[in-house]
């Protein structure tokens, strides 16, 4: 397959991606591009299917058929994602691409230290001089704003928004070039949240990330993602830019979405 000739690179793509449980559950037929440094934002109610396309584009499930392409380079063939071995696909994880959870003790070693979380990824890309490791695991606590003097102290010792802030410190710690987020601020108070949002835009930004972003709540959406696809039932029934979605939606389903959080 040749590269296809974009004005922004294509970084990955979804041809007819199905996997569905029962009628109308899970994935059905999902088609989409995701380019170099955008922000996708999937939304949808629970049980669209929104968290079943992020685990099959993240390489946690695998297809009833279609395929997940991944351009690591613009002159090199793709990586078909469920076409290559195990152990790629996990090196992929650790090495290229990372993944925030909703619950981030989900995502962190609770056993382990703050530090030993944020320095696990990097021995993942080769690192092994102590003092160097734990010196960029204390510049990452500082870049999500929690006080490198805890680099010692487990995870469970710290609060739900702390541990999402580890969580994203020990994803972003060797600057992947993707990003899944499922719900990355959901659960948390809405004081919290606000600054963990600000948060992720400004390292996302800074970074030059690609994020697929699953969300359920439009207004993490419209402040994150360039792009959204709206699911229902298994489908994406309308996509198109953030904006132009929730200030003009075209669907019923997608109208019924936004008037919902419009509605006081």
């Amino acid at each position: 397959m040749r590269r296809p000739q974009l004005e922004t690179p294509t970084l990955l793509e979804v041809d007819a991606v199905t996997r569905l449980y029962a009628p109308n559950q899970g994935a059905d037929g999902i088609d989409f591009r995701l380019h170099r440094g955008e922000v996708l934002g999937i939304v949808g109610e629970s049980g669209s299917g929104k968290s079943t396309l992020l685990r099959l584009l993240s390489g946690l499930e695998t297809p009833d058929r279609g395929a997940v392409r991944y351009y690591r380079d613009a002159a090199d063939e793709p990586l078909d994602l469920h076409a290559i071995d195990e152990s790629t696909r996990r090196a992929l994880l650790r090495r290229e691409w990372g993944l925030v959870h909703q619950n981030p003790r989900d995502g962190l070693r609770m056993g382990v230290s703050a530090g030993a979380n944020i320095g696990e990824r990097l021995m993942a890309h080769g690192w092994r001089h102590y003092g160097a490791i734990r010196e960029r695991a204390a510049h990452w606590m500082r870049e999500v704003e929690l006080d490198p003097a805890r680099i010692d102290d487990r995870p469970s010792t710290f609060s739900g928004g702390m541990q999402q802030r580890l969580q994203i410190a020990r994803t972003l710690v060797t600057e992947p070039r993707l990003v899944f987020m499922d719900e990355p601020t959901g659960g948390l108070d809405v004081s919290v949240q606000a600054r963990l949002l600000d948060m992720i835009r400004t390292l996302v930004r800074r970074l030059g990330l690609s994020v697929v972003l699953v969300t359920h709540d439009l207004a993490v959406a419209r402040l994150l993602a360039h792009r959204l696809l709206v699911m229902k039932g298994g489908r994406v029934i309308e996509s198109g830019l953030t904006d132009q979605i929730l200030d003009d939606p075209q669907h019923a389903y997608s109208q019924l979405l936004v008037s919902s959080v419009l509605t006081p």
